[in-house]
C-alpha cells in the first residue's frame, strides 16, 4: 500500500499535535496565581472548616485467615475525594474531568491516611502502578489506589468452632486531628463487596462501615472503619472431629460386651480409645493460639475423655468384684466340702490279690487315710 502524504495530510497531523500539546499540562498552571499561597503540607480548610474526605472502598477478595497469627489478607480499590478550592482548573478543560500525572502526588496536599491495623501493605504495580488521580471541574480531587492489605484481627475462641469473628479495616489519620480533617464515608456507595468472595472455613455474614475515632494525648484523630463479620462453618469439624471422636467412645463401650476374663482386650481396647483421643484433641487445636481460657471443643473432647476412661474404671471396678466373689466361693468350699478317700493299698505276700480276681480289692484298715482341710 503506497502512502500518500500531501499538504492536507500533513496539516492534519499538525492540528492533532498541537490540540495534544494544548491539553498538556504542568503542576504549575493549576497553582494559584500567587504559588506560595499554596502550602502542600496544610489541608485546604475552606473558612475555617475541617477538610472532609469521603472514602470509598471495593472489597475484591478475602483470603488467609490465620488464626494462629491472628490475621487475614484483603485485597480493595479505595478512593478518596476531596474539594481543594485552592487549586486553578486548566483553561482548556472541557471535561467533567481530567487525568493528572500521579507524579503530582509529591506537589499536592493529600490526606495522610494510613491503615491503622495493617501489618503490611503492599501496593500494586502488575502491568503499570495501580493507582491514578482525577481532577473535576468543581475542584474536587479524586485519588483511587489498588491495595493487598494484611491486617490483623482480635479473635476470640471461647465458642471455637462455634465462634464468630468480628474483623476490621481501619482508616485513620496520621498527623490531623479532627480540627483540621475529616473521614466519612461516600454518601452514595460508600462499600462494594464482591459477592464472588468464597472462604474456605468461613461465611461473610455481613459487612458494616462504622466510626472509629479516638481521644488521644494529642488529640482526637478520625478515623473510619469498615467491619466483617464471619462465621466459621461446621462441615471440616463435623466430619473431622465431631464424628471420629463420637466413633472412638462408642467403640470404647465395646467393651462391655467382652467377658470379664478377657482381661488384654478389654485394656487395650479402653487405652487405644484414650490415646486416639488425646492426638484427635491435639489436631483440633493445631491452627490455634495457645490461649488460657476454656474453648468449647475442649469441652467436648474433655467430655469424651471421661467417657471413655469411666469405661475403663468401670471394668477395673467389676474386675475387683469378681475377684472378691471367687475368693469367697473357694473358701466356703474348703471349708463345708471333705476332700476324696486317698486309698493306699500296700501289697504283700500275706494280702496279694490274686491274679484271676477282678474286682475285689484288699485295704488293710490301718492304711485308709481321710485327709480333711
Amino acid at each position: 500500500m503506497d502512502l500518500k502524504v500531501g499538504p492536507s495530510f500533513l496539516l492534519q497531523v499538525f492540528a492533532v499535535f498541537k490540540i495534544a500539546w494544548s491539553q498538556s499540562l504542568e503542576f504549575d498552571t493549576i497553582l494559584p496565581d500567587n504559588p506560595q499561597e499554596y502550602d502542600n503540607l496544610q489541608p485546604p480548610k475552606h473558612k475555617g472548616e475541617a477538610t472532609v474526605v469521603r472514602f470509598h472502598v471495593t472489597v475484591l477478595s478475602l483470603d488467609t485467615i490465620d488464626e494462629g497469627s491472628m490475621t487475614y489478607v484483603a485485597d480493595i480499590f479505595m478512593s478518596q475525594s476531596w474539594k481543594d478550592h485552592r487549586l486553578r482548573l486548566p483553561e482548556n478543560m472541557t471535561m467533567k474531568y481530567r487525568l493528572l500525572p500521579v507524579g503530582w502526588l509529591k506537589r499536592m496536599w493529600r490526606p495522610d491516611s494510613f491503615f491503622k491495623n495493617a501489618k503490611r501493605v503492599t501496593f500494586q504495580e502488575m502491568t503499570i502502578p495501580n493507582h491514578y488521580i482525577w481532577l473535576y471541574s468543581d475542584k474536587t480531587i479524586l485519588y483511587m489506589v489498588k491495595l493487598t492489605l494484611l491486617l490483623s484481627c482480635a479473635m476470640k475462641f471461647e465458642a471455637y468452632p462455634h465462634d464468630t469473628q468480628t474483623c476490621t479495616m481501619k482508616i485513620e489519620s496520621l498527623s490531623y486531628t479532627t480540627d483540621d480533617l475529616v473521614f466519612d464515608w461516600e454518601e452514595e456507595v460508600p462499600l462494594v463487596v464482591d459477592d464472588s468472595i468464597e472462604l474456605p472455613q468461613h461465611n461473610l455474614v455481613d459487612t458494616t462501615l462504622g466510626d472509629c475515632t479516638k481521644h488521644y494525648s494529642t488529640g482526637n484523630f478520625t478515623c473510619i472503619e469498615v467491619v466483617f463479620t464471619l462465621k466459621r462453618r461446621l462441615g471440616y469439624y463435623m466430619f473431622h472431629t465431631y464424628i471420629p471422636t463420637c466413633l472412638i467412645v462408642i467403640m470404647s463401650w465395646i467393651s462391655f460386651w467382652i467377658k470379664p476374663e478377657a482381661v488384654p482386650a478389654r485394656v487395650t481396647l479402653c487405652v487405644t480409645s484414650l490415646l486416639t483421643l488425646s492426638t484427635q484433641h491435639a489436631q483440633s487445636q493445631k491452627s490455634l493460639p495457645p490461649v488460657s481460657y476454656i474453648k468449647a471443643i475442649d469441652i467436648f473432647m474433655s467430655s469424651c475423655t471421661v467417657f471413655v476412661f469411666a469405661s475403663l474404671m468401670e471394668y477395673a471396678l467389676v474386675n475387683i468384684l469378681l475377684g472378691e466373689g471367687a475368693e469367697d466361693s473357694d473358701e466356703d468350699g474348703r471349708r463345708t466340702q471333705p476332700q476324696q478317700v486317698q486309698v493306699q493299698p500296700q501289697q504283700s505276700q500275706r494280702n496279694s490279690v490274686p491274679k484271676n480276681s477282678r474286682n475285689v480289692v484288699i485295704v488293710p484298715k490301718m492304711q485308709v487315710e481321710y485327709a480333711v482341710q
